[in-house]
Formats: structure tokens, sequence, C-alpha cells
């Protein structure tokens, strides 16, 4: 199957009222894992990318985009290539102009720390090259806990009519909003505003994105999905079961080198995440435990 873009799927998702979950990756067995885990649930995902992952292998998209590629054309589910959170920076730049030739069909522009007219020209730019170029583009209003410098307090939510007037002023395909979720978040215990989702749902009239989701618990999935969010991003939930299964490994067998057998449990633990998680928003999820089963330095253990 060939890769898919992620409007088309987003669109789907949207009149359907299903979610499309999104999940960042950052070593090759977490895109193996993405992969495995939306074929084991028969649903379409996203492969995001983030400039922070791009920066981490060197700054170099080319090879990481040919890897993702080549995963998403031998997947028997649709995959779409997205990079994510590209900011107003040299680096963020040079992907933004990159990221048609490598393959990816949308980007994710954060230009939240940016003062506001700043962040709405920023992102009009960021989109209209999209356009150009066959990219659609997602932005975000202002900033979502968890980043350092974050210009959020707990409790701070995307105001309906703000979110109107920039999609309005930018044209953006995808707007994620502040609606309870927090960045890195590693136990699963954020409560979410349904009724703010509800509102921005009726105000806003493109997919909303749920950014910092690995924190937020199963039922609250669920019910935004219902309340009308459409793209659900995943990212520290990933790295949580890829460190616990590799440090269950490491305990279990202290003298062991190879990396391929540490490294061959952290995907399979990330495949089952992947899977379970899409069927929660699919949906469809088995009986699981409480929201809140992660243990509380949020590592689970490797699976038996």
């Amino acid at each position: 199957m060939t890769s898919a873009t992620l409007g088309p799927l987003l669109a789907e998702a949207r009149a359907d009222g299903r979610a499309l979950g999104a999940f960042n990756v950052i070593t090759l067995e977490h895109a193996q894992a993405v992969a495995a885990g939306a074929a084991r649930a028969g649903v379409p995902a996203v492969l995001q990318l983030s400039q922070n992952a791009v920066a981490h292998h060197g700054g170099e998209l080319a090879p990481l985009a040919a890897a993702l590629t080549a995963l998403a054309h031998a997947a028997p589910v649709p995959l779409a290539l997205h990079l994510d959170h590209l900011d107003d920076g040299p680096l963020g730049r040079r992907l933004l102009r990159e990221a048609p030739e490598a393959g990816f069909g949308s980007v994710m522009f954060d230009g939240s720390a940016l003062p506001a007219e700043e962040n709405v020209a920023a992102t009009a730019a960021a989109v209209a090259f999209g356009r150009e170029h066959g990219l659609a583009v997602e932005a975000e209003l202002g900033r979502i806990g968890g980043k350092p410098g974050d210009a959020h307090t707990p409790g701070v939510r995307t105001d309906p009519g703000e979110a109107a007037e920039f999609v309005a002023a930018t044209g953006v395909a995808a707007l994620a909003v502040a609606v309870g979720s927090s960045h890195a978040m590693t136990v699963r215990e954020a409560a979410l505003d349904q009724p703010l989702i509800a509102e921005l749902r009726a105000a806003v009239g493109v997919p909303l994105v749920l950014h910092g989701s690995s924190g937020v618990p199963d039922e609250e999935l669920r019910a935004a999905v219902r309340s009308g969010m459409t793209k659900i991003n995943v990212g520290t939930a990933l790295n949580v079961a890829l460190t616990g299964a590799v440090r269950q490994r490491l305990v279990d067998e202290p003298g062991l080198v190879d990396p391929r057998r540490y490294l061959a449990d952290g995907r399979t633990a990330m495949t089952e995440t992947v899977a379970r998680l899409l069927a929660v928003l699919h949906g469809a999820a088995p009986a699981v435990p409480s929201a809140r089963a992660l243990p509380a330095d949020g590592i689970s253990p490797r699976p038996r």
C-alpha cells in the first residue's frame, strides 16, 4: 500500500466521528511499532517525526524520511507521514522547505511561542507555502502545557472565538488546542474540558488536534473523540513502553550487551501500546485496567 496523506484521513475520520491516532517516532523501532500496531488494529495511523527528533539524528531529514516512507509503503493499512512542531527558527524553516520532496504530506507549524500577531503571520506564511507544495498545515494558537518556558499556567484553555479567528486568518487545515492535556506526562491523570472541546468543534471549521495525549486516561480519550477531537497525538506513551521494557530486560540480564535483544522487547511493548490506543480511539477497546494503572514512575513492566 502506498503511503497516505493526512488531509483525507482527517476528513474521513471527522465525517465518521472517529479519531486518527498520530504517533511521534524517534528510533526505527518506534516507527516499526506504529506500523505493526496499526496493522494489528486494522486502522490508519500517522507516523510523526518532530523537529526535535530530526535534530537528535543530526538534523538530516532525508535518511529518516526514507525509512518512514518504506514502512508506509509496506504497511497493509494507510500510514501518513507528518512533520511535527516545526518552529520559525533556521531548522524549522529548512524542514518545512524539505518536507514535500522528502515525502511528507503534512506539517505542524508551531508559532505558539511568538507574539500573537507574529504567530498569525508566520503560520499564514507556512500555510501559503504548503498550498503551493501540497502540504496540509496544522498549527497551534497558544502553548500547550509541558514545554520549557511554557506561557500557560494550569487551567489555561483555548478560547473558541480566538480559535475561529486564528483559523480564518491563517487558513490552517487543523488546529491543536489547549483543553487540559500536557506534553511529556508519564502518568495518565489529565482531565479534559469536554464541554470546551464541543464548543471548539462548533466554532472551528477544521479538525481539532489533541497534543499531550499520553497523559489522558482511556475514558477521557473516548469522551474527547465524542466531543469533537479528530487527531490524537501520542509520544511519551511509546517512550514509557520502550524504556520500561528495556529496563526490565537489563535488570533480568545485567550482562546483556546486544541491543537487538532489549530493543526487540521495547518494540514489542510499543506495538502493544499503539494497537491498544488505536482500539480505544475507534471505540473497540477491550476491557483494560484503570487509566491510572501505570506505576507512580510511569514505567510499565516488560510484557511476559
